[in-house]
């Protein structure tokens, strides 16, 4: 994969989250470590061509879909405490707003 693919991905990303993606993004840039300069948000743009729970949250979707609800999948890890959620970026960033505490 093309350095520019990856960049242009982190370009995108940043756009729609109204920031910028971070120069010599991840652990060379001497700003942050994120690939992109959000205020509140440290994000971490990965590009794949396989991604293992694509398959997964697409046939949520279509069940979403017709319930007219928001997709969402929910990973975890036996023995985790932590939960993870996937779902569609444009949907994250049209419906829902960090307020800081």
């Amino acid at each position: 994969m093309s350095s520019s693919t990856w960049k242009n991905n982190e370009r995108v990303i940043a756009k729609k989250a109204n920031t910028r993606r971070t120069p010599l993004s991840g652990s060379n840039s001497a700003i942050t470590s994120s690939d992109t300069l959000h205020e509140h948000f440290f994000i971490e743009a990965k590009q794949r061509k396989k991604i293992p729970f694509y398959k997964t949250f697409k046939e949520t979707e279509k069940k979403a879909k017709k319930e007219k609800k928001i997709p969402m999948v929910v990973i975890h890890e036996k023995y985790s405490k932590k939960r993870l959620v996937i779902m569609d970026y444009d949907t994250f960033i049209n419906n829902f707003k960090y307020e800081p505490p």
